[in-house]
């Protein structure tokens, strides 16, 4: 009986949690389809704020932006990461030994506290007008460390002895790499892409530190628009801009199982 009461108060508990966390988000979808500009209550069904939001230029352009910046920043990242989560689990001996350190910095380091870095390194150090290319350079910087952590997790659950076996056939090491180990890390790579992706197209913080006057992403046009009111075309590109992460949230969950437990 006692037990029964526990689980039953971890089930409420865990209910109130979720709640909080997908009761805002699942207004901010239905208000987006709401027949009101205001949005203090339900007037009726409409998808007009859809065909507005896709004839406004300035999100248009907010969104090629985010999208370039997304792709661009998730693939650099994504070479960067693979090769530096090989090294951190690979070599652990001389100077490398201090590459976790590197690379994970980013990682941990405060949002805040990275943006205003880059901001001071970009115009005091490079001297680089703010624009699309130090946006571009700050979301590989922070994304590098997320791939790392992925490959080197999943080489980590690899069995060595398949490395040893491909060298011990006369297998060159690119030749090694390339059908071997590529394949094997293949699902960790995919898995790292989709998360710089994702933390990129949504990075706020960071991003209005080096945007500098005239360019615009999706989540800076979003907050541009809200500090006069909360319109339904908000919603509308919150609740895209929130089915595109969770698609890429999900495809990456199914890729990490696979990566921590090491299978192909």
């Amino acid at each position: 009986m006692a037990r029964a009461r526990q689980s039953l108060w971890l089930w409420a508990a865990a209910l109130a949690v979720y709640a909080f966390l997908y009761l805002p988000l699942a207004v901010v979808v239905i208000f987006s389809f709401n027949d009101s500009l205001l949005n203090a209550e339900w007037v009726g069904f409409t998808t007009h704020w859809y065909e507005t939001l896709f004839d406004d230029s300035e999100m248009l352009n907010a969104a090629v932006n985010s999208l370039f910046i997304a792709i661009a920043a998730a693939s650099v990242a994504t070479v960067l990461g693979t090769m530096a989560g090989m090294a951190m689990q690979r070599w652990r001996s001389g100077f490398l030994r201090c590459l976790p350190f590197l690379v994970l910095t980013p990682v941990a380091m405060p949002e805040l506290l990275l943006g205003v870095s880059l901001l001071l390194f970009f115009r005091q150090v490079l001297d680089l007008t703010l624009g699309l290319i130090s946006i571009l350079i700050a979301h590989i910087t922070f994304s590098i460390g997320f791939v790392a952590i992925i490959v080197r997790t999943r080489l980590a659950g690899m069995d060595e002895s398949m490395f040893e076996a491909a060298r011990d056939l006369g297998a060159r090491p690119w030749q090694s790499f390339r059908r071997v180990t590529l394949p094997l890390l293949l699902p960790g790579i995919l898995a790292g892409f989709l998360m710089s992706f994702t933390l990129s197209i949504d990075d706020f913080v960071i991003t209005v530190f080096v945007a500098g006057v005239g360019v615009t992403t999706l989540p800076l046009q979003i907050y541009s628009m809200i500090k006069v009111a909360v319109s339904p075309e908000v919603n509308a590109v919150s609740t895209l801009l929130m089915a595109l992460t969770l698609t890429l949230i999900a495809l990456a969950s199914k890729l990490a199982p696979d990566t921590l437990q090491g299978r192909a």
